[in-house]
């Protein structure tokens, strides 16, 4: 049976626009290695809760990664890093979080913001914000980051959750006069937690530093008391120890 020449001009609507009969379909490209290793990863720890499979997952996901194109896999390789930080955390591994993701993208400058921000919570939440302190230093340093629209979060989070509590008031400071991305009122509430942490650093001193001059004044002058009060317990202590003597009877 012959076509219809009419029929066969009319052009066909596909999902990527108007497709004619003279074009060939353009199928969905194939999922890489990689991400299909990463829905297993996620598959592991969500529902099987299999934190050690993966976790080993991951890591056979990012040997697949140096064969593809750079560039192509950004979006799966952090993928990779939040399944794999997850899964160490669930294991109780958590200290070896940080190594973990630098092991991947060799150096802090690169670690995705995303990376970087469960990082900076997972070490506060432990109470050991200065492990990725120098870390997140070096990321909010780089020139390339700071045009990154996470930047901002990144700093604030960097000043509440580690400068702060480590009492890097200096350091804090710096950060909030150097970089543009604060406005006018956040820079404000910064610099007056700062001031107020300053303070608050300063009576700790102020108060430990009289404390240990009192412990010094007070030992030696306490020693001659101490030995005249055992010398009077031991005398007690004959005394009692010993019988009573009475005076001589005379006829």
């Amino acid at each position: 049976m012959r076509s219809d020449p009419a029929t066969s001009a009319v052009p066909l609507r596909g999902l990527g626009g108007l497709l004619r009969s003279s074009e060939p379909v353009r199928a969905a490209p194939a999922p890489s290695a990689a991400a299909l290793l990463l829905e297993e990863a996620a598959d592991l720890l969500v529902v099987h809760l299999d934190f050690r499979a993966a976790l080993r997952t991951c890591e056979r996901a990012w040997q697949g990664l140096a064969e593809e194109p750079a560039g192509a896999c950004l979006e799966v390789k952090c993928s990779l890093c939040v399944v794999g930080i997850q899964a160490l955390a669930e294991m109780d591994r958590w200290q070896e979080v940080l190594s973990w993701v630098l092991r991947c993208y060799q150096v802090p400058e690169k670690l995705p913001p995303k990376v970087l921000e469960l990082c900076v919570l997972l070490y506060s939440k432990m109470r050991e914000p200065g492990a990725v302190l120098d870390t997140v230093s070096a990321w909010l340093q780089d020139a390339d980051n700071q045009g990154l629209p996470e930047y901002r979060a990144l700093a604030e989070l960097h000043l509440q959750r580690v400068l702060l509590p480590l009492g890097c008031l200096s350091e804090a400071e710096e950060l909030v006069a150097g970089s543009a991305v604060f406005s006018e009122t956040q820079r404000l509430d910064a610099l007056q937690a700062i001031s107020t942490a300053r303070q608050q650093q300063k009576h700790a001193e102020s108060g430990s530093e009289e404390t240990q001059k009192l412990n010094q004044e007070a030992s030696p002058a306490s020693l001659p008391f101490l030995y005249k009060l055992a010398q009077i317990f031991r005398r007690i202590r004959e005394a009692v120890a010993s019988p009573l003597r009475r005076p001589p009877i005379h006829d």
